[in-house]
Parts: structure tokens; C-alpha cells; sequence
């Protein structure tokens, strides 16, 4: 099963965080698309990546890299594709090696899209977009079982418990 818990995750993390902290323009720890955001969307992709069997490793660098090369908070629409092109930079420099070919264009293709609304695709691409509509409570939307893609982000557990997470960290900012 390609999905169990994957040790290289964390480490997956940890390397994505030295190479988008220094190209990242928005507030690292508080902002709605930062660290805070990226570590739930990691947090709901490995579970997921379970559900699904689908590699953790995309799961991972899509939670780190999709709002990396956000210019501002608001409706950035070509941050998808910028996270897409600093995907393939990383990878071209040696950075980005976990994933084979075809998982990788997964990876680029789901940031590229992970803005636009599609509930359709492969079964790592719609996990790495459940994972990130997941934490919608950050902004305080609900996330929309009709506008999730998997069953496992359809369930009324599966969202509440998402909605604790970001809300909790929402009261941590301060807009709780």
C-alpha cells in the first residue's frame, strides 16, 4: 500500500519549508496562506493519501509548494501556475527528487488547477485539492460537500473536524 505513513514526509516538509521560506512574500506564521494553512492541508492530504492509496509524497509538496508563490491574500489568479513553475525549478535544480515523472505532473497539475473549482481528475489530484478546500474554515467558509471530490472530504466528520482545526487556529490570530 503506497499510502501507509510515510516517515518522509516530515522530511518532505522540512526541505520544502528551506527552499519556499525565503521566496514567500506573505506573512509566514499568521497570514491565511501560510505556514498555519500549509500544515493542515499536509495534515488532511496524508489522511487522504491513506484513504485514497495514493503516493503521500505528492500530498506533501502540494501542501508546501500550491500558495508558495502567492503575490497577496486575496484572488491571485495565477499563483497555481507560478507554484507549477517553481515546482519544475525545484526539480530541475535537484531540490524536488521524491516524485517519479507522472506523480510529478500530478503534483504540477494539481496546483496549477487546485484555484479553479474542479471536483473531476485522478485520484492524487482530487486529494490534493480536498486537502486544501478542507481548510476552508480558515476564512470562514464551510467547505461544500458538493464542491469536495473525494467521500472520505464529503463526510460530515471529515468536515466538522477540518472546521475545528482552522477555526481554532482562527481564534489563535485573533478573528476567531
Amino acid at each position: 500500500m503506497l499510502a501507509a505513513m510515510d516517515p518522509r514526509g516530515p522530511a518532505i516538509a522540512k526541505k520544502a519549508l528551506h527552499v519556499v521560506r525565503p521566496r514567500f512574500r506573505l506573512a509566514l506564521r499568521h497570514g491565511i496562506h501560510g505556514l498555519p494553512h500549509w500544515s493542515r492541508v499536509f495534515w488532511h492530504g496524508r489522511a487522504l493519501a491513506r484513504e485514497l492509496d495514493v503516493d503521500p509524497r505528492l500530498l506533501a509538496w502540494f501542501a508546501f509548494l500550491h500558495d508558495s508563490q502567492r503575490h497577496d491574500d486575496g484572488i491571485d489568479h495565477g499563483h497555481g501556475t507560478r507554484a507549477a513553475d517553481f515546482a519544475v525549478e525545484l526539480r530541475r535544480d535537484g531540490v524536488l527528487t521524491e516524485l517519479d515523472g507522472r506523480r510529478f505532473e500530478q503534483l504540477c497539475e494539481a496546483m496549477r488547477l487546485h484555484g479553479d473549482g474542479h471536483v473531476e481528475s485522478e485520484p492524487g489530484i482530487v486529494a490534493c485539492w480536498d486537502a486544501d478546500r478542507l481548510d476552508l474554515g480558515r476564512v470562514g467558509i464551510t467547505p461544500a460537500p458538493a464542491r469536495l471530490c473525494t467521500p472520505l472530504a464529503r463526510e460530515p466528520d471529515t468536515i466538522a473536524r477540518a472546521l475545528r482545526m482552522s477555526r481554532a487556529e482562527a481564534q489563535r490570530r485573533g478573528r476567531g
